[in-house]
């Protein structure tokens, strides 16, 4: 089986900062809301150009004359708008459906599924009106109740990383606390959690940590929180009582795949305190890419090292319809077994949601 070779390149250990937009746009009626108006107060402090805007679809003009230049300016740009749309999508297998608070995100992950479910519009949104979506989230657990309802507040962006513009994650949080039925979870690769750790959430929102092998962290994922840093994070939410999560994500192949993964997990366990093992959950997704994301990806990260090439893939079927080319049977199996294996020796109460 053929192995991919990754050299890692330098990178200076320091910590990563809050994000900060270089252009915010309002959209018509989002400074009716509170939320617009605190989000206005934030921008006018820190003296960030913002602009109004009839629709986030008529942003056309952002500056930059290459593909990646344009890029790079869109993920610095901030749409701040109202969700008009309340119907909740699917969001298996990670929740019931998907809550949206805000979409596009400020990392920069060669691989991210982003890169092509938001096309040419890769800003950040975030929408203010989130009286009305948890109105509708409530309509969901009453629909479905005694039944446990679970919502995914991170399929189209990482909302940790926006939490101190918006405070949306905080809002829902509180509360999914005083529903009976209702349970929220997301996912993040910022380490930034200080608004959430005095919030009551009555065990009833899992906040899980995107961990990967060193190398695979170092190559792909720029303008994230290290590995160290989501790991302290890690250990802040367990103390503060939330239920805690990892997702091991993208898992790439490559020469020493082994070796990365292993010392993911022993460095894991030794960062962790005790308590954060009660009840821990992984989550194990292998690489995957489309050839969509495949020629969008090459144009906007021309020197990425990330392997994808379809002749050593399998097909299979998305669920957007597109084909989607993940590892071969004998490499998934690989995968799976020595990763679960790690984690078990590691965890031995843990359980792994899925592996997909």
């Amino acid at each position: 089986m053929t192995q991919t070779t990754l050299t890692a390149p330098a990178r200076t250990p320091k910590s990563t900062k809050p994000f900060i937009p270089d252009l915010v746009y309002f959209e018509p009626g989002a400074l009716e809301y509170p939320k617009g108006k605190q989000i206005m107060d934030f921008v006018k402090n820190r003296n960030i150009d913002y602009r109004m805007t009839t629709s986030h679809n008529r942003i056309t003009n952002l500056p930059g004359e290459t593909e990646q230049e344009k890029y790079r300016i869109a993920k610095r740009t901030l749409v701040v708008g109202v969700r008009k749309t309340l119907t909740f999508d699917q969001s298996k297998p990670s929740a019931d459906y998907a809550i949206p608070i805000s979409t596009g995100c400020m990392g920069h992950c060669h691989y991210c599924y982003l890169q092509t479910t938001l096309g040419a519009k890769p800003y950040i949104r975030v929408y203010v009106n989130t009286v009305d979506i948890l109105r509708a989230a409530k309509d969901y657990i009453e629909e479905r109740a005694p039944q446990i309802t679970t919502f995914e507040a991170a399929c189209t962006s990482d909302p940790v990383g926006l939490e101190h513009i918006t405070g949306s994650l905080g809002e829902l949080i509180r509360f999914m606390a005083e529903e009976e039925f209702g349970r929220l979870r997301f996912v993040t690769k910022f380490h930034h959690v200080g608004p959430l750790l005095d919030i009551k959430h009555n065990n009833h929102t899992r906040i899980r940590f995107s961990i990967n092998s060193d190398d695979v962290i170092r190559q792909f994922e720029p303008a994230t929180s290290r590995f160290e840093e989501r790991i302290e994070a890690a250990a802040r939410i367990a103390h503060a009582g939330y239920p805690l999560g990892f997702i091991i994500a993208p898992i790439i192949w490559y020469d020493g795949w082994q070796k990365g993964y292993a010392e993911l997990l022993e460095r894991l366990a030794a960062a962790l305190p005790e308590r954060a093992a009660q009840g821990l959950t992984f989550e194990m997704i292998q690489h995957r890419f489309t050839k969509t994301a495949k020629n969008v990806i090459e144009k906007r990260y021309p020197k990425t090292k990330l392997e994808m090439d379809i002749e050593k893939r399998k097909q299979k079927w998305g669920r957007w319809g597109q084909y989607k080319y993940v590892y071969p049977d004998e490499q998934q199996t690989a995968l799976r077994q020595f990763i679960a294996e790690r984690i078990f020796e590691h965890f031995p109460e843990a359980s792994i949601d899925y592996f997909t």
